[in-house]
């Protein structure tokens, strides 16, 4: 398979990253960091006013009718940029999900206030230990068995959690459903719910490469000028090899999560098999990427004065997110070798 993007969707990546570089430079992160609320309000609406956050929705709710491999940069560059807050959620889960399944009363202006960047939402699903974005979210998009319910700020129970992550929140969530929570149920909402937790990984996946990008970057301007001996870092062979390597995790990484993209928006059979693996490449490498960057930092790296913390830590905390490599090998497995018996 020959493939590459096309010049609009590098063009919109793009514009995507300019925003992100003006808006949210690491003081922004900090910021959030020091306030633990979760969100960069400035940053996530001009990123909405560019057109980013409402993408997924089609023309007619006010969005482009992207398609997953449309974003599967512009999230790369969130990762790169560390945006805090639930854009993930909101773009690639949230907004496809309630156009589909949300025909209430109160539908439509829902999704007009999560296109326009006026509302963030959050998803999670019975049985989840954690909601990331709980305490900040406007909406909890909520799944229970095949039901869709959708519950505004205040009406659910949120205990907010220590988080490795100070600019992602957790929080364990304590919904009350009801007749009047209840936007869908039945077949349609598991086929919907499905498929928006395949756009969910990819997406992650693709700002888990974003992040590795970033700390590759953080760590190569730092043994430029880091001096050892009279000379800087970056010119011992044992700081260049752990440098090489993670660059190579990075581009084995990339085309893994872009056929993932591509698989789910041409609809391929395999589509749920290639995120699964595209999936396990990112969740490698930008722990991997991260532990180098550590380790070619040294003392300065273990301090949260350093930059580096930012993206390492949003690393560890996304590489389980939708699903760990553990659980995705499984999937890898029984999509090649058939369900283990007894598994």
């Amino acid at each position: 398979m020959r493939f590459s993007f096309t010049e609009d969707q590098t063009l919109f990546r793009d514009a995507v990253r300019d925003v992100l570089a003006g808006e949210c430079p690491p003081t922004t992160i900090r910021g959030t960091w020091e306030r633990k609320d979760g969100v960069a309000p400035k940053a996530y609406g001009t990123l909405a006013e560019a057109g980013f956050v409402g993408c997924t929705a089609s023309e007619d709710a006010g969005g482009m009718g992207m398609s997953p491999l449309d974003t599967c940069l512009p999230f790369e560059e969130v990762g790169f940029s560390g945006l805090p807050g639930p854009v993930v959620e909101t773009t690639a889960i949230v907004i496809p999900l309630l156009e589909a399944l949300d025909r209430t009363g109160a539908g439509a202006a829902r999704l007009a206030s999560l296109v326009s960047g006026d509302a963030v939402a959050t998803y999670g699903r019975a049985g989840d230990a954690f909601v990331p974005h709980a305490n900040v979210a406007d909406f909890l998009v909520f799944v229970a068995g095949d039901e869709l319910h959708v519950l505004p700020k205040g009406s659910f129970a949120s205990n907010p959690q220590v988080s490795v992550d100070r600019a992602r929140d957790v929080a364990v969530v304590t919904p009350s459903l009801s007749a009047s929570t209840l936007v869908a149920k039945g077949p349609e909402v598991t086929a919907a719910v499905a498929a928006a937790e395949l756009r969910g990984t990819v997406a992650t996946s693709a700002v888990l490469v974003g992040l590795a990008r970033r700390m590759l970057e953080l760590t190569v301007d730092y043994a430029k000028v880091r001096n050892q001996f009279g000379k800087p870092i970056g010119s011992f062979q044992a700081v260049k090899h752990k440098l090489a390597d993670s660059l190579i995790k990075i581009e084995f990484a990339r085309p893994m999560v872009y056929r993932a993209a591509y698989s789910l928006s041409t609809g391929d059979a395999d589509a749920a098999l290639h995120v699964a693996m595209g999936k396990i490449f990112a969740s490698e490498c930008a722990p991997f990427v991260a532990k180098h960057a550590l380790q070619v930092h040294g003392a300065i790296g273990y301090t949260i004065e350093c930059d580096l913390h930012f993206f390492m830590k949003r690393a560890w905390a996304l590489s389980a997110s939708f699903g760990d490599t553990h659980t995705h090998r499984r999937h890898v497995a029984d999509a090649l070798l058939g369900p283990a018996q007894g598994a």
